[in-house]
């Protein structure tokens, strides 16, 4: 970042609330941060400028800003140790906005754990991670032994829809950024019928229940309340859209695949994800309408990196897991992305909306 918007800064954070792969990759490059190259240093702000609707060009000389020794990556996710085919190409890739110029981030290395926070005493600011998968308190009660066998549920994930998780709600008014994310914990995967979401209001179950996608629309609304009524309004807030998954031909347990060897084409987009086709991939799209809806009435922006993720099914790990018969076991990996890759351009995205965020405010 320029010097002459970093030494004013006050620590923020980055709120993030899933354990994909953006946590490590997003994080990364905010721990030391640095003076841009003096042709950078000063960036025009376009009134007109949406980094998230634009194209991906292929550049030769594109390089990978870090490589498989990067202390951050999961070995799942660290697709140059797992010799994933193609790794050249994937990264010679470059996200090209309509109407603007998106620079790259300077990145520095990091002691390991150091994305689970950090403070820089230079530029007196703290970066932090704080994890609440639901945003809202929730609880594991296991299933009463006097109540004998409930259709084969061992218990129930209770969700205070109107409480939020301390884990974020505590510390949230300590900072000057705060980046927002929930979304692909609220599906039957990560909470089948035998330990179901079950969702309260006031102390009380909500009657009748909700379905998951419900209780994540009663949750959202209560969340983005709390955010707008208890959280200071000169707190810059940004909350990410859902990342799009690329299964071909089946769930990740139904032999889904995405062995590609570039990205999708446009008018492929809605044929993979639009929610009409039930396809395996629709789940991005309902939550982020819901979360689109909820946030227009709102001054929290939107980290729309949806549309740009979902042009590149070639840049998930697959087959490449760095670990034996792991394929065999978990299916390919379809969902989160390979280390270099698309989350780094997540990250110049968002370095350029704080930047711009905090010179306008």
């Amino acid at each position: 970042m320029a010097p002459k918007l970093l030494s004013p800064l006050f620590p923020w954070l980055i709120l993030l609330t899933l354990l994909l792969l953006f946590i490590y990759s997003s994080l990364l490059p905010f721990h030391t941060p640095s003076p841009l190259s003096p042709q950078h240093k000063k960036i025009p702000t376009l009134p007109s400028c949406n980094l998230f609707n634009g194209h991906w060009v292929q550049d030769p000389n594109r390089r990978p800003m870090y490589d498989e020794t990067c202390p951050f990556h999961r070995n799942a996710w660290n697709c140059l140790r797992s010799k994933r085919d193609n790794m050249g190409t994937i990264n010679s890739w470059k996200w090209v906005p309509q109407d603007c110029v998106l620079h790259r981030i300077d990145p520095k290395w990091k002691r390991k754990g150091a994305w689970r926070g950090a403070y820089f005493p230079k530029f007196n600011v703290t970066v932090g991670y704080h994890r609440a998968v639901l945003l809202a308190k929730y609880e594991w009660q296991p299933k009463q032994p006097a109540r004998g066998d409930q259709d084969g549920v061992k218990g129930i994930y209770r969700v205070d829809v109107d409480i939020p998780a301390d884990d974020w709600a505590n510390v949230a008014d300590f900072y000057d950024v705060l980046v927002f994310n929930t979304g692909h914990w609220w599906s039957s995967d990560k909470f089948p019928k035998e330990t179901p979401l079950t969702f309260y209001r006031a102390g009380k179950p909500i009657l009748p229940p909700l379905n998951i996608l419900d209780g994540f629309k009663v949750v959202l609304e209560n969340m983005v309340s709390y955010i707008q009524n208890k959280l200071p309004q000169n707190t810059l807030k940004l909350w990410r859209l859902q990342s799009p998954r690329h299964f071909y031909g089946g769930e990740w347990n139904q032999n889904g695949s995405c062995l590609f060897n570039k990205p999708l084409e446009e008018q492929q987009l809605d044929l993979w994800f639009d929610p009409s086709n039930n396809g395996p991939n629709k789940e991005e799209r309902l939550l982020n309408h819901l979360i689109e809806d909820i946030l227009q009435r709102t001054d929290i922006q939107l980290l729309n990196l949806t549309y740009l993720s979902e042009f590149r099914a070639d840049a998930h790990p697959a087959i490449w897991l760095g670990q034996k018969d792991a394929v065999a076991i978990w299916g390919q990996d379809c969902m989160h992305w390979c280390l270099p890759g698309v989350p780094d351009t997540w990250v110049d995205i968002l370095t350029e909306l704080i930047r711009t965020g905090l010179e306008i405010g």
